[in-house]
């Protein structure tokens, strides 16, 4: 049975880092896309950061730009999310998603477009 299990969440204070990881089971995230999504309390899902299934492409959020970084760990069928000098605004509960195999996806990270979900990790930021 194919599944993503996101980890890391927590609650962490303004300024900290966390680092989420998404797993999967039953199939390899090589050669798709993977994606990061927040969802906030009150608002519709959003592309946070993606990755293309070549690597070549990233995306990021204007909102994250500079202080979250994606990563593909292979080795261990793993993506991360190290998120830092987190703020507020970033409170939410954080899905992961993979795309088809060997798919190009144009916008990268618009939800609609991957397939496999996690089922999320929640993410607060307060003092």
């Amino acid at each position: 049975q194919s599944q993503l299990v996101e980890s890391g969440g927590g609650l962490v204070q303004p300024g900290g880092s966390l680092k989420l990881s998404c797993a999967a089971s039953g199939f390899t995230l090589d050669y798709r896309a993977i994606g990061w999504f927040r969802q906030a309390p009150g608002k519709e899902r959003e592309g946070i950061s993606c990755i293309s299934s070549t690597d070549i492409t990233i995306f990021y959020a204007p909102s994250v730009r500079g202080r979250f970084t994606i990563s593909r760990d292979s080795a261990n069928n793993t993506v991360h999310l190290q998120m830092n000098s987190l703020k507020p605004e970033d409170t939410g509960v954080y899905y992961c998603a993979a795309g088809a195999p060997r798919t190009f996806y144009s916008p990268l990270c618009a939800p609609r477009a991957y397939e496999l979900w996690g089922q999320g990790t929640q993410v607060t930021v307060s003092s």
